[in-house]
């Protein structure tokens, strides 16, 4: 036992001799005791760490079977006389000695050897240096150096700045954050805006149609998707010559209606890839999305000289319709006055327009309840579709009016539901009808069931137009 002491002894001294600094510093794999430790750049000699010192204990203690911890019952064990010094393991906190079984691998990637050394970090106060070549990299990563993995950002909101008007009829958009301030234009109930900034004392500064201006938070609701939704409309508009509809979401599935180039659906459901979910006159079905085009449309503000200009069109479009329909009865008049037996014939069945009003508009589509519906056309004899039958019936009041349902929703000028006067056009998705009174419409339906009369609420109405 003795002369195993004083070999250990004879080692360590050799190693202080040898380099040359008060500082211990040893460099192994901790074993029975004795410290694994970072060895500093100034301690590192050319040709290999410490002088070799702690290959030299390693390699005795290794090849004796009896640990370092078991040296002598009767001699103190050697202390490390360095302020820094790792006491000598007892047998009550000894760590074990390292084998093939236990000892974890190092994971060495293939760019830090070009480096030169591998850092493991073996806690916030010691780390351990394991040496590849002769050099050490000179940072080491510690745990204050960790970047703490961030939580994944939650997806904004397409809505998330939009803002809708809550009002009985309509809000103000003014230039100044102030109530003294100029007024720009108007935003209607339901009417959707930007919001670009927020005030300190309540004002929103927003953005609609052309008006850029100023509006209180207490007349708007901002970010509530659901209420945008609500207010908004999604449309699929045609982009082919004549799009089916068919009943399900498939090439292969039957066909429930035919739509023509340029009309607009509006659209149900998105949820299916391909495809929308859309409502036609013949019920809802779906098209394909390679022959549309989506857009999501909202009601925006009106500025102050839209406002004057839409109000002198409606002016201007009354009295056209007014001065047409005179023309219209006119040249009547006089085409039975000259005995045109082809007109006499015509009139025995169906009764030329007495007056130039709605409500004369909606006594003469009546009389073609029962003719037949036929796509594309616009007989109110032999037959005609939805958009041709409003068109037909408005020019024998001398109004040209286009045949399509989605161009007849910018004819004339709007007005609520709840003022509806009989000869109003009432537009639908891809469908247009003519407002008769109590709640009713005439319109071309479909081929099952021609010329007929329907609830004007039997379909979500999009928008209703005056023309007289």
């Amino acid at each position: 036992m003795n002369r195993r002491v004083w070999r250990v002894t004879g080692a360590l001294l050799a190693g202080v001799l040898m380099m040359g600094d008060p500082a211990v510093s040893i460099y192994a794999t901790p074993y029975a005791g004795i410290s694994a430790m970072t060895v500093p750049q100034s301690n590192t000699v050319k040709g290999g760490p410490a002088a070799g010192v702690s290959l030299a204990v390693s390699d005795y203690l290794a090849s004796n079977s009896t640990s370092a911890a078991q040296v002598s019952e009767n001699h103190a064990p050697v202390v490390l006389a360095e302020e820094n010094a790792v006491p000598a393991a007892t047998e009550e906190n000894a760590a074990p000695a390292a084998t093939e079984e236990n000892v974890p691998p190092v994971a060495v990637d293939e760019s830090i050897l070009e480096a030169g050394t591998v850092t493991t970090e073996a806690g916030q106060d010691a780390q351990t240096e394991q040496v590849i070549t002769g050099e050490t990299l000179d940072q080491t990563v510690t745990a204050d150096q960790v970047v703490p993995v961030q939580p994944a950002e939650q997806p904004v909101s397409e809505y998330a700045d939009i803002a809708i008007a809550q009002v009985d009829n309509y809000v103000n958009v003014r230039s100044e954050p102030s109530t003294e301030s100029e007024v720009l234009g108007k935003l209607y109930n339901n009417s959707a805006a930007k919001i670009l900034e927020t005030t300190a004392d309540g004002w929103y500064r927003i953005t609609s149609g052309s008006v850029d201006g100023y509006v209180k938070c207490e007349y708007v609701v901002a970010g509530d998707e659901e209420l945008a939704r609500s207010v908004s409309t999604r449309y699929a508009k045609v982009t082919t010559t004549t799009l089916f509809v068919r009943t399900e979401p498939s090439t292969d599935a039957s066909v429930l209606g035919m739509v023509p180039l340029g009309d607009d659906l509006v659209v149900l459901d998105e949820s299916t890839p391909g495809w929308a979910k859309v409502t036609v006159e013949e019920g809802e079905g779906y098209v394909s999305t390679d022959y549309v085009t989506l857009t999501t449309e909202f009601v925006q503000a009106e500025s102050k000289a839209e406002e004057e200009a839409r109000l002198a069109k409606e002016e201007a479009e009354r009295q056209a319709a007014a001065a047409a329909a005179a023309a219209a009865r006119k040249k009547d008049a006089a085409a039975q006055s000259s005995g045109d037996s082809g007109s006499q014939e015509a009139q025995q069945s169906y009764a030329a327009p007495a007056s130039s009003n709605g409500q004369a508009v909606a006594n003469y589509a009546c009389q073609f309840v029962g003719n037949p519906y036929v796509y594309g056309g616009s007989s109110l004899t032999n037959g005609t579709d939805c958009s041709g039958f409003v068109m037909s019936v408005y020019a024998a009041f001398g109004i040209g009016l286009p045949h399509s349902s989605s161009a007849l929703r910018g004819c004339g000028y709007e007005v609520s539901l709840s003022s509806a006067q009989p000869g109003d056009i009432v537009c639908y998705s891809g469908h247009v009808g003519i407002y008769i009174g109590n709640g009713t419409i005439v319109h071309a339906s479909t081929p099952s069931s021609g010329i007929t009369y329907s609830s004007v609420n039997y379909r979500s109405p999009i928008c209703v137009r005056r023309i007289f």
